[in-house]
């Protein structure tokens, strides 16, 4: 008995094809998935990131430490510092450097932050591009200061030496002239201690001829 309406003929060539389309599916060679993209953030660029705004929240700091008053000005160093003394490199050591290069504030100390931005100079490895550009940066005002000041320092040593030079060759030139002085008047006692002597006998001469002159014959 034939089905109705001729529907069997699309079926069967409906299972037909896939059928087909399955076997030569399963003849085709199996391909590898993708490798998923890269990230669109590097490590290297978060760590710029992240150094820049470290070095944007130290200038802050910076700035406060001009403006802020005495106490608040010493809780802000005490902080850097016991972070420097908890790991003493990197970026807790340019920070502390940084706070203590600041000018403005009384525990200001051109000097040591000089030795600590020189430490992280030699390291250059330790820091990130922006760190090591900082560094520099504020390593070469500071030997620039330094340098002025031990300048200055050398000028006012060498002035004071030439002063004292010159006072000590002037006291000599006045103790030569009191010398002198004293010799003279010495000299000039002693002349006249013999002009007072010459006179005392001239005189006593005087009186003598004088009294012989006038007894009588």
């Amino acid at each position: 008995m034939r089905p109705r309406h001729g529907r069997w003929p699309l079926a069967a060539a409906a299972t037909l094809a896939a059928v087909m389309v399955g076997g030569c599916a399963s003849l085709m060679p199996v391909r590898h998935a993708a490798p998923p993209p890269p990230p669109a953030r590097h490590t290297a660029d978060n760590g710029d990131l992240a150094a820049a705004m470290l070095m944007a929240k130290t200038f802050q700091d910076m700035q406060r430490l001009v403006q802020a008053a005495p106490a608040e000005q010493a809780e802000i160093l005490a902080a850097a510092r016991d972070a420097f003394q908890r790991t003493p490199r990197g970026d807790a050591q340019l920070r502390y450097a940084l706070l203590l290069a600041t000018p403005g504030h009384p525990a200001r100390n051109p000097t040591m932050a000089q030795v600590l931005l020189r430490e992280l100079a030699a390291q250059p490895e330790t820091l990130l591009p922006i760190e090591r550009a900082v560094v520099l940066v504020e390593l070469a005002q500071l030997d620039r200061e330094l340098g002025l000041q031990q300048d200055n320092e050398q000028l006012r040593a060498d002035s004071l030496r030439e002063d004292q030079q010159h006072n000590a060759t002037a006291q000599r030139r006045l103790q030569a002239q009191i010398d002198e002085n004293a010799k003279l008047r010495k000299q000039l006692q002693a002349a006249q201690a013999k002009l007072d002597a010459v006179a005392t006998i001239e005189r006593n001469l005087t009186d003598r001829k004088t009294g012989t002159e006038g007894r009588p014959p």
